[in-house]
Formats: C-alpha cells, sequence, structure tokens
C-alpha cells in the first residue's frame, strides 16, 4: 500500500513540471426541436470529468479549460443524447447551439452520464470525488439480471454475502470489507428498511422499473446518515416522461423461474403531468447447494408481486408535486429435512413505501424540495414440526420509518454550489423477538458545499449533525480535493467521519432459529435472558469473551481515500482508488456460550479498534468501435486491532491458538490471523461487452473471489486462523445475448449464469448453473 501512496506522490509531482496555459471557456445553449432552452440538461466534458447543468433558459459555461480538444456529452430524460468532440481556443468564445431530439422510445434510449439532477434527491450523488458508479438501465439489460442482488454482486469492491448463523434467507452487500447494516440502500433517496439479522435481501427487489442504480463508496454519512458509513446504493425508477409508450417482457429459465413484467407510462395535461406505472411478477423454485440436505432448498422458493407508480404534476413555473409508491409482497413456503427434524418454513413479506414531495425551482437558481416519506415493512415466519405437526411461530416484525426532509440547493455561479437539508426521522419496531415495542428517533442537519477554485482544483466540504434519542448528539465532517493538472489526468483525495449507533437487533434481539437450534441475544437483553437459560440448566459454558458484553457504544470511523482517473488513450481509461477507515467501537457479533445442546449462543460486542483498507483498481478499454472490455480489481485487508495487539503482547483472548498439526496450543504468531470473517482478500471481474449496429449485443462475464474465513472449526480463540472453516475461493461465468427486431420494437434475450454450475455449501445463495430466455415488446410511436 506504501508503494501505490508513493506512486500517486511521484505522478503528483511529475504533473507540476506542466506550466501554466492560457485556458479558454465552453458556452452553450441547449434546445429543443422547437429552439426552446432545455432547462436541467446536463452537459459533460471529457476527459476532465467536468460537468454542469444548463440554467432555466438552456444556457451552460464551463471555464477554466486548457487548450485542445474534448469529448462533449449533453443528455437529458426524454431526448436523444448528443455527442461531438470540440475545440477548446482561448481566441474563441463564441457561443454554441444544441438542439436535442425527443427519443422516440424513452423506455430503451434514454441515456444518462455520469452526472445529472435529481429530483427525488438534490444531494449530487455522483458527481462527488468519493469513488462513485452508475449502472445504467442498458447496462442491466445487457447482463440479463433479473433481482438487484444479480447487478451488485458483479461490480468491483462489492460481494453478496451468504449468512447461515443467521438463516438461508439472510444474504447482504458487503461493501469494501462493511457488513451490509453500513451500507444505505435506497430507492428514489429514500432509505428501505426490513432487514433480517441486519442483512436487507436485495433478492426481493426486481430490476424490471430501474432506470439507473447511483453507488458512493466511502465515508458518506456526512449526508446520509448513519446507515451510510461503507457507502450509498441509490435505486432510481423512472420519471420525466415525454411521451406515450409502455413495455411488456417475459422471461422463463431454470429452476422454474417466471419473471414477467408491464410498464406503460403517459404525459397529460399538455405534458404539464406524467403517471408511470410498473407491475412485476416473479416466482422461482429456489435451488440447493447443499448435498447433506434431503428435501428442500438453501435458497428457498418464492413468489412475488411489485407494483410501482410515479406520478408528477407542473402547479406553475415554479412548483412542481411529485407522488411515488411501491408495493411488493413475497410469499415463501420450503419443506427442510436435514434427516432429524424434518419442518416447514413459512415466511411473507409485504414492502410499502410512499412518499409526496414539492419540488421548487426558483428564478434565481435557488431549488427546494419539501418530501414526507413513509415505510412499512412486514414479515411473518412460522415453522410446523412435520414429526409432531406442532406449529412453532418465528421470527415476525413489523417495522415503520416516517421520515420528512426540507432539502435546499444552489449554485452561485459556475464556481460555487452549495446543497442544505434538515429532517427528522422517527423508526418504530413490533417484533415477537423483543420485549413490546422499540422505537427511536433522530433529528438532522446537513450542508455542504462544492468550490471551484481553479480550473484545475475542486474542492468540496461539508457536515452533518445527528441528534439521536438514545446516544445523543454527533458532528460528522467531511472534506475533498479534485485536482485536475491536466486534462487527462484527474487526481482525488477525501477524508470523512462517520457515526452508526447500534440497530434494533444488536440491543434488544432474542431469537432462536427453531431449525439449528442457535440464539442470538441482543446486548441489553444478554444478562436476563442467559440466566434464563442458566436456572432450566441448558448452559454448558460461557466463553471469556461474554465479559465484554455491556452497553454498546455507537460506531466512530474516519475513513480516508485518494487515487486518480488517467485517460492514456481516449479508448482506455484507467482508475485506481485507496481507501482506509479506521473504526472505533466497531459492532461484531459474537459467539459467547454454547448449549448443553451443543448449539451456539450469539450476542454483540464492540471491538475497541478495527481498520478496512484496500485498493481498488478498474480499467476499460473500448478495444473496438463494438467491443468494450471492464475489469475492476480490490485488495481488502480487514484487522481487528485488538487481536493484532494480543498476539504482539502475548496477552489476552488471541495470545494463543490450537495447533491442530501438534494437537496443542501453542503461542499466536501475526500469521496465524486471517482476518475477519467473511472477507476475502482478493476479488476482480471482467466483463467483454459486444455491441452491433444490427441490433445484436452480448456480454461475457467473469467474476472472481478468493477464500474467505467462515468460522472456527477447532478450537475457540475468537479469531479465524489457518485451521478454521473457510469458502474456497471460486470463479462464476455468466453470458448474455440480445438482438432487437421491429425497429428496436422487439428484442429476445438469452441468458447463461453460473455457466460451469458451482456450488458450495457454505454459500447457500449461490445458485446453480441457470438457462433464461426473454422477450421483450416496447410500445412507441
Amino acid at each position: 500500500m506504501n508503494k501505490l501512496y508513493l506512486m500517486l506522490l511521484l505522478s503528483l509531482l511529475l504533473t507540476t513540471r506542466l506550466c501554466a496555459q492560457t485556458k479558454g471557456s465552453l458556452k452553450g445553449i441547449v434546445s429543443d426541436e422547437q429552439n426552446k432552452g432545455i432547462p436541467g440538461a446536463s452537459v459533460l466534458l471529457e476527459p476532465d470529468h467536468r460537468t454542469v447543468i444548463a440554467n432555466r433558459k438552456g444556457e451552460f459555461i464551463i471555464d477554466q479549460l486548457y487548450t485542445g480538444t474534448y469529448q462533449l456529452k449533453i443528455t437529458a430524460v426524454g431526448y436523444t443524447a448528443y455527442t461531438s468532440e470540440v475545440e477548446i481556443n482561448p481566441e474563441n468564445n463564441e457561443q454554441i447551439k444544441i438542439r436535442l431530439k425527443a427519443a422516440e422510445n424513452g423506455l430503451d434510449e434514454v441515456s444518462i452520464s455520469s452526472s445529472h439532477k435529481n429530483p427525488d434527491n438534490l444531494i449530487d450523488m455522483i458527481n462527488t470525488v468519493m469513488p462513485s458508479t452508475i449502472i445504467t438501465r442498458k447496462a442491466i439489460e445487457q447482463m440479463g439480471s433479473r433481482r438487484l442482488d444479480e447487478v451488485l454482486k458483479e461490480q468491483t469492491g462489492l460481494a453478496i454475502v451468504n449468512d447461515i448463523g443467521n438463516g438461508n434467507r439472510a444474504v447482504g452487500l458487503q461493501m469494501q470489507g462493511f457488513d451490509s447494516g453500513y451500507t444505505m440502500i435506497m430507492i428514489d433517496g429514500q432509505p428501505m428498511t426490513g432487514r433480517n439479522s441486519g442483512n436487507l435481501d436485495l433478492s426481493r427487489i426486481t430490476v424490471s422499473n430501474i432506470e439507473r442504480i447511483e453507488i458512493i463508496k466511502g465515508a458518506s454519512s456526512c449526508l446520509f446518515g448513519s446507515e451510510a458509513l461503507a457507502g450509498v446504493v441509490n435505486i432510481v425508477t423512472r420519471k420525466n416522461i415525454k411521451a406515450a409508450q409502455g413495455l411488456a417482457a417475459l422471461r422463463y429459465g431454470s429452476f422454474n423461474m417466471v419473471d414477467a413484467t408491464l410498464e406503460g407510462e403517459t404525459p397529460f395535461a399538455g405534458k404539464k403531468g406524467s403517471v408511470y406505472i410498473s407491475g412485476n411478477y416473479y416466482r422461482t423454485d429456489g435451488f440447493n447447494s447443499n448435498p447433506y440436505l434431503i428435501e428442500g432448498k438453501t435458497a428457498p422458493p418464492f413468489d412475488s408481486y411489485a407494483l410501482q407508480t410515479r406520478a408528477a404534476y407542473q402547479l406553475n413555473a415554479v412548483n412542481t408535486l411529485n407522488f411515488n409508491t411501491r408495493y411488493a409482497t413475497r410469499h415463501s413456503v420450503n419443506n427442510l429435512n436435514y434427516g432429524v427434524k424434518p419442518s416447514t418454513d413459512v415466511m411473507d413479506e409485504r414492502d410499502l413505501n410512499g412518499s409526496v414531495s414539492l419540488n421548487s425551482n426558483f428564478s434565481n437558481g435557488t431549488r427546494l424540495k419539501s418530501q414526507y416519506y413513509l415505510t412499512r415493512y412486514q414479515s411473518g415466519q412460522d415453522f410446523t414440526d412435520l414429526n409432531s405437526g406442532a406449529q412453532l411461530p418465528g421470527n415476525r416484525f413489523t417495522q415503520y420509518l416516517h421520515r420528512g426532509e426540507l432539502q435546499a440547493a444552489r449554485e452561485f455561479s459556475s464556481r460555487l454550489s452549495v446543497t442544505t437539508g434538515t429532517g427528522a426521522a422517527y423508526e418504530q419496531l413490533n417484533s415477537v423477538s423483543y420485549r413490546g415495542t422499540k422505537t427511536m428517533t433522530n433529528y438532522f442537519i446537513y450542508g455542504q458545499a462544492d468550490w471551484r477554485a481553479t480550473g484545475a482544483v475542486q474542492f468540496t466540504g461539508g457536515a452533518r449533525f445527528d441528534y439521536h434519542d438514545k446516544y445523543g448528539s454527533k458532528i460528522n465532517p467531511s472534506l475533498g480535493l479534485k485536482f485536475t493538472p491536466i486534462k487527462d489526468l484527474v487526481f482525488r483525495a477525501a477524508v470523512g467521519t462517520g457515526f452508526k449507533t447500534p440497530n434494533f437487533q444488536q440491543l434488544y434481539l432474542v431469537f432462536t432459529n427453531i431449525q439449528t437450534g442457535y440464539t442470538v441475544l441482543g446486548s441489553e437483553e444478554y444478562a436476563r435472558e442467559i440466566k434464563i437459560l442458566q436456572d432450566a440448566g441448558q448452559i454448558l459454558n460461557i466463553w471469556p469473551v461474554a465479559n465484554r458484553i455491556g452497553a454498546l457504544r455507537p460506531e466512530r470511523s474516519v475513513s480516508y481515500s485518494t487515487g486518480f482517473t488517467l485517460t492514456a488513450i481516449k479508448s482506455v481509461k484507467l482508475d485506481v482508488n485507496v481507501f482506509y477507515n479506521d473504526i472505533k467501537n466497531f459492532i461484531n457479533s459474537e459467539q459467547v456460550a454454547t448449549k448443553t445442546s451443543n448449539q451456539q449462543i450469539f450476542s454483540y460486542v464492540n471491538i475497541a479498534k478495527a481498520y478496512l483498507a484496500g485498493t481498488e483498481i478498474g480499467i476499460n478499454w473500448s478495444a473496438t468501435p463494438s467491443l468494450n472490455i471492464n475489469a475492476g480489481y480490490q485488495l481488502l485487508y480487514a484487522i481487528d486491532r485488538g487481536v493484532i495487539d494480543s498476539i504482539k503482547n502475548e496477552t489476552g483472548l488471541f495470545a494463543q491458538v490450537y495447533d491442530t498439526e501438534i494437537n496443542s496450543l501453542r503461542k499466536s504468531e501475526r500469521s496465524d490471523y486471517f482476518g475477519m470473517a467473511n472477507r476475502s482478500r482478493h476479488m476482480a471481474n471482467i466483463k467483454f461487452i459486444y455491441e452491433h449496429k444490427a441490433g445484436f449485443t452480448g456480454s461475457f462475464r467473469i467474476n472472481y473471489r478468493s477464500k474467505y474465513g467462515f468460522m472456527e472449526a477447532n478450537r475457540a480463540n475468537n479469531f479465524i486462523d489457518n485451521y478454521d472453516t473457510f469458502v474456497s475461493g471460486y470463479f462464476l461465468f455468466n453470458l448474455s445475448i440480445q438482438k432487437t427486431l421491429l425497429n428496436k420494437h422487439l428484442s429476445l434475450q438469452l441468458t447463461a449464469d453460473n455457466i460451469f454450475d458451482y456450488r458450495d455449501q457454505l454459500m447457500p445463495a449461490q445458485q446453480g448453473r441457470a438457462i433464461i430466455g426473454g422477450i421483450t415488446y416496447r410500445f412507441f410511436k
């Protein structure tokens, strides 16, 4: 890592040899076919990554530009994207005029650049010094993906993790080594609820109505809140309709998978208003990755329905009213039989999200958004013992989130823009696993300023103040720098702080898995519940780590990131990012006791110090006009400093390790410690994407994940060592091809996921080979 930092420093020093040049500017106006200015059009200048938004008249200006040739990209929702080369000459300051054509089939053709203005959230999710990514609708279609987890697991720095200890449905998203509880998942700028043991199961979210996915990595909690220490994933659905159109799609494939979608959208009232509606039905028989399972599936079968509606109406030249609702259900029945206690597991989920907002765009450039948001997630699970016929209640809860927020944004000049916001969130959880109704309330205020000091230097600074009714107040600042010494090279650096309070589960959960017998106790409930089990004679032993259980403290983090983007030649782009997250009071799940039945008891403790550090590298190569190759790699170190200190000082919980080769305890060494469980040291991917003018597209994708620690297998020493159980490293191969016909009205698709049928019983959510065929018809004039 030190070598990489040295390389970055040397590169920076070398670029300073460039002499200052006379700089020019680019001025223009974006209009439609009737010469009417298009406000909000996104203007992107590559390779500088300079982005501005056209004003109410469609005018824009980008200054402080070096002399040379640039690639100009202009996009606006509802219009066909515009791309051309422009020459920047300090002696030529004439205004250019760009006329955009209305998109004939916006469901297919809308192009989103690497920056945009989102009416659902005035915070610019992508124009940030933090590492960021956009996954477009086009890219999702090329992958042939059906659920959100399938899309995200193929992105650099992201992994879908399986948590057998918390049940076969407990899968979640890991970002840069952080568990899924540290990544905020949002739909149209609002957070989702409904986590199973801290994990938000992304397989319950269909991608059928997703316009794009925005990803920010790093200490985003400065603006987004305590669940965003690792970053943010924002799912953006269809909006800004300009013409009546529709879509019907059907997919069928392995495991009796059926995915059916109907979409329709239309403007009304002379295009002052618009409405969009989408319905999706999805079912699967599930799949099994465990050879010891006699009957049933490790990934349960389910069927689900999802309905999404959006509506907008322009009240006047300033104000627009927006409505958004989403309702989804999922029903699952899974018969399980390992040869001992056959049972039936039935689970029902209902997920409701709704919001109403007023967006105001004033003539002086100020934008306001006032919004109320409600989400309700309900989950019910029951087990039936097939031997006795007895029905046993499982995990069942209802979670509410009420959130009100006011945002304001203002571009004071081409050099300075400010975004601020304030609001409150009230969360309530009713669960059979908790004693009584639990509530949490949080009040917040935040602000961020983007200042372009010169044409080459841009600063971003912000802060967020949170007041939590249980854990008090905290201020989290952040600061970022973007430096563009030459147009082909951009350096980034950022530092930010984070603050995360314990969640309901970590505090109050009292849960026993009926099938496997393990128990999870929240830290607030541990003392009482463990005494009940002791009095009942059910405790075999309590581990020394249990002495660390107490009142959980909020986690604090400081995140650093630095990197650069280099466009060596027009067809090759290199992104490098180095990150380091220093965490205090890290909350971790630990086994704290063993029952007389040899089943495990878990609870939650604060780890004094931990760090997550690594490097991400991405390469994008346009090999030919038709072939694009993307490759990504992540190196990750996830380390508990307490383990390292204990080994170094030869004292404490981690000073000894059980060596299976000598069948005895010995002194621990640094090389014995592999790192935190469920985290791979190496992850990589490569994508080959081919597009032919005749309407044929194809993608071939390879994903690799190196081995990672799963659980202790010899004697408990509270850290993953080389004698414990690991998930072996593996490759996954995926293929998708698509052909459009009838002037892009009809498209046919064939997808093959996990071509070589890789399975592992320690990865219950990893499906085997899946072959899927699909047909889509688009209705437009």
